[in-house]
């Protein structure tokens, strides 16, 4: 009786140390990652993953800087499309702008995704957030959330030749010719708001609440989590049947 009540604590024991093991382990993930399950006894076939801060690229910001390493979300994004558990992708925003190869590279993967895809912007999706969050099938943005709209910028302060300054111009022309391509916004407004000197007190460019980037086609609704949610599960229910 002695060596099985030892052997049943020693389980217990086994257990805690589990468990222990396991909120760790969830507590890495939200502070690395952003990803967060919605309760053990309920497992979700939509994928959520968070845009936040900065948008980090192949240089490594302070680290007391809030960001989203994009090398995290790559894998993430692989396991949406091979995942067979997984029926859909929501992406919600609430960033800054950052590294535009990065944040292209990110959107590229987002809109090539065979599965549905739904974008919230919650707070702000500004800079290289705006394609970030038209990679999706389908565009959400709360009524209080803001999108910013300038031209490339560059941390340099001169440039120093002619081929540099092209290259800038190409960049710039990947972003504008991806939000053109993936949203409703004519070219030609993208590329005014983007050069706007009359909207900003100390910058060029534009800066969009709301309803305003809805109205100007980069957005396609304005709502919250649950009109994405519902979208998105309307979407996944449609490929489901076909």
């Amino acid at each position: 009786m002695k060596s099985k009540n030892m052997r049943d604590a020693g389980n217990e024991m086994e257990t805690a140390e589990m468990g222990a093991a396991g909120e760790d382990t969830t507590k890495d993930l939200i502070r690395e990652l952003g990803l967060l399950t919605t309760g053990t006894d309920f497992e979700s076939d939509i994928q959520y993953i968070n845009i936040i801060g900065s948008v980090e690229g192949h240089g490594v910001l302070p680290a007391d800087t809030k960001a989203t390493k994009y090398e995290h979300l790559i894998p993430q994004l692989i396991a949406v499309e091979e995942n067979p558990k997984i029926k859909g992708l929501l992406v919600v925003l609430n960033t800054v702008g950052g590294d535009v190869e990065a944040g292209l590279a990110l959107a590229e993967m987002i809109s090539t995704l065979s599965k549905p895809t739904v974008s919230l912007v919650l707070g702000g999706g500004h800079s290289i957030g705006i394609p970030l969050a038209v990679a999706a099938d389908y565009s959400f943005i709360s009524k209080t959330a803001t999108m910013t709209l300038h031209p490339i910028r560059t941390t340099g302060l001169v440039i120093t030749s002619e081929t540099t300054f092209d290259y800038m111009r190409k960049t710039q022309e990947r972003v504008v010719d991806f939000i053109d391509d993936h949203s409703d916004a004519d070219r030609d407004v993208i590329v005014k708001l983007m050069n706007s000197n009359d909207n900003m007190s100390n910058d060029v460019g534009t800066i969009l609440f709301g309803k305003e980037a809805v109205d100007a086609g980069i957005i396609d609704e304005v709502g919250g989590v649950s009109q994405a949610l519902k979208e998105l599960r309307d979407r996944i229910s449609k490929t489901s049947v076909g």
